[in-house]
């Protein structure tokens, strides 16, 4: 399946308002110091005072592979020379790390990828007996190293890539290491390697990297405790596939999704596809993010489909591979589905999870729980930033026939490059996602005809479209894109308004015994039932903060007719967004702001998304 949907450079987009705002919140307060030289701690663990005598089997060597490629996107963006220079600084270290078969990594030389795991029991996530997360640093290193070669333009940063895929080839071919002996999660955890063996496919065009892919996904798929293409052809939940590891079986699928893209196998597409629809059906929270944790050992692993909670954690580096691979099916396809759910997680879980600084980032968030940022060395702290790049490339597309899609909105401008109209410069002017109205100004180079596909979300029914000031009269479809086709000239004006009344939302968390009666007939009997009552407006999640100042949870009386009971308010103070008041009638309203604003942005406060219903 060749690309529907070819996305730009950050270099081409500019995204203003609330994107805008934790973009610039996170070059500034993170990526320019987290990582200022060689001398920064996620740094200096590849100099070799450290790698002589590490034996702890940490993964702290990710943060460089993900900072390069953040930083590479935001330079890129930004035109930033000061964190460019700082870029190549840091590139140029790395690069005089590496070893002369290739290896990049933080482990003692006893621990590395190449050898031998000490025989020994798995603990309860398929983790060796030596623990390593030396596949994992690489295929990050990988995957930074390759964006610093594109944005940088200098052909060492991928030829460095290169090496670490060659040792990685070597080791699993001729060294005989079986790949999933080398991560947790019965392998998981060494098998994302699958994404960026196709990136150095992608980037070399090198056949054996291809190879390299191939060869993860068969092992991926031998192994009985993962089964990936097996188990998804078969309808398996998310939570079946090893441990259910939300992050890790996103990543995988983001590769699997570029192996489609190389090889156009259907089974391959059916996979993800299944895996996709399963994820977003039972696995997200309203605000998008990949939940899971309770009643688990590992908080970060999807529950069994049909389990719900208010409590389940976000891990935001699932926010960041659900993104991605949203971003890899709406290249694929040009499905409004998967424009829709990245934008939904952004302006939900993902700023959600960001500190208002831009320096931190939640670990963990809940729909009903305590914001709380991280520690130094958490995943997260990386993987956010990294997911905010993700953003400017994602908003707009275009496509082999010269059409633009418009999959993001929000205040920011595009410059484009299509086959019938040369460059085409856009302009959005809107409050969105707080307002449902976007002036769109279309400026092509010369005039020409062409499409714009402008992306309707699927909670907007009674959309309208308006070129220069005339409504126009075609079926406007929710949920799909509406297909707007003009001789296109300079100053032109799309208008649409986007409805953004409130909306409740129900979930429920229902447990049901199976028996049989005593002439063998099959009976269930309902042992559990928690309904749940949340507010959405526009793309937004809305939540409360703790009922009367001090209640983490509250029951709440629905009134028969639920006309009225919903009503928006002036914004808090400091917002631009409108609150939501939830009228019960017999006790004061309760009163919603956006889930990123609720309880205030500081460390430790409260948001409450999900309100118990009283039984009937």
């Amino acid at each position: 399946m060749s690309p529907r949907f070819l996305l730009p450079s950050s270099a081409k987009i500019r995204l203003d308002g609330v994107l805008g705002r934790a973009l610039a919140a996170s070059q500034s307060a993170h990526l320019a110091q987290f990582v200022r030289d060689e001398w920064s701690p996620p740094i200096a663990l590849f100099g070799p005072a450290h790698t002589c005598c590490n034996r702890e089997g940490d993964w702290y060597g990710e943060h460089a592979g993900k900072w390069l490629f953040a930083a590479a996107r935001a330079a890129e963006r930004s035109h930033d020379l000061e964190l460019r220079a700082r870029l190549t600084n840091v590139a140029d270290f790395l690069l005089r790390q590496q070893q002369p078969d290739g290896y990049l990594g933080t482990y003692a030389p006893e621990r590395r990828f190449m050898c031998r795991q000490v025989a020994g029991p798995r603990t309860w996530d398929g983790a060796p007996g030596v623990r390593t997360w030396d596949i994992w640093v690489h295929s990050y290193l990988i995957l930074g190293l390759l964006e610093c070669a594109r944005v940088l333009g200098e052909a060492r940063y991928a030829q460095a890539a290169s090496r670490i895929g060659d040792l990685c080839w070597r080791t699993f071919t001729e060294g005989g290491i079986e790949i999933t002996s080398l991560g947790n999660h019965h392998g998981l955890s060494a098998t994302v390697l699958l994404d960026p063996a196709m990136e150095l496919f992608f980037a070399t065009n090198e056949p054996r990297y291809l190879e390299l892919a191939k060869l993860i996904f068969a092992r991926a798929n031998a192994h009985p405790a993962i089964e990936l293409l097996p188990q998804a052809l078969a309808g398996a939940d998310a939570s079946a596939i090893a441990t259910g590891k939300a992050y890790q079986l996103c990543w995988n699928l983001v590769g699997l999704a570029k192996l489609h893209r190389a090889t156009r196998d259907a089974a391959t597409f059916a996979a993800v596809r299944r895996l996709w629809t399963n994820i977003r059906e039972h696995h997200l929270t309203l605000g998008g993010g990949p939940w899971g944790g309770v009643a688990h050992r590992s908080r970060e692993v999807f529950n069994p489909a049909g389990v719900f909670s208010p409590y389940g954690y976000v891990e935001t580096c699932s926010t960041l591979s659900w993104i991605q691979l949203n971003r890899e099916l709406l290249s694929l396809t040009g499905e409004a589905c998967f424009a829709e759910e990245m934008e939904k997680s952004a302006y939900n879980d993902l700023l959600g999870a960001q500190a208002p600084g831009g320096d931190n980032w939640c670990y963990y968030s809940f729909p009903n729980g305590r914001r709380v940022y991280t520690t130094y060395w958490r995943c997260c702290k990386s993987s956010g930033p990294m997911a905010l790049e993700e953003l400017p490339t994602i908003a707009y597309a275009t496509t082999a026939d010269g059409d633009i899609a418009v999959n993001l909105y929000g205040a920011g401008t595009a410059s484009l490059e299509t086959g019938r109209a040369g460059r085409v410069e856009l302009v959005q002017v809107t409050g969105y996602p707080f307002d449902g109205h976007v002036r769109l100004l279309v400026n092509p180079s010369h005039s020409a005809t062409f499409s714009l596909l402008l992306r309707i979300p699927s909670w907007a029914a009674a959309s309208k479209v308006l070129h220069n000031g005339t409504p126009v009269t075609a079926a406007i479809h929710a949920g799909q894109y509406f297909t707007l086709t003009r001789e296109w000239q300079a100053g032109d004006c799309v208008e649409l308004d986007f409805p953004m009344s409130p909306r409740l939302e129900r979930r429920q968390n229902r447990n049901v015994q199976e028996s049989r009666t005593p002439d063998g007939s099959p009976v269930a009997q309902e042992v559990l039932r928690l309904d749940y009552v949340g507010v959405t407006r526009g793309p937004l999640v809305y939540s409360t903060t703790l009922i009367d100042g001090f209640k983490i949870e509250e029951t709440v009386r629905l009134p028969a007719r639920e006309y009225g009971l919903l009503t928006t308010g002036a914004p808090l103070l400091g917002s631009e967004a409108p609150t939501v008041h939830l009228n019960l009638g017999y006790r004061t309203p309760l009163v919603f702001a956006p889930y990123v604003e609720a309880g205030g942005r500081e460390d430790g406060t409260w948001r409450l998304t999900w309100l118990n219903i009283a039984p009937e």
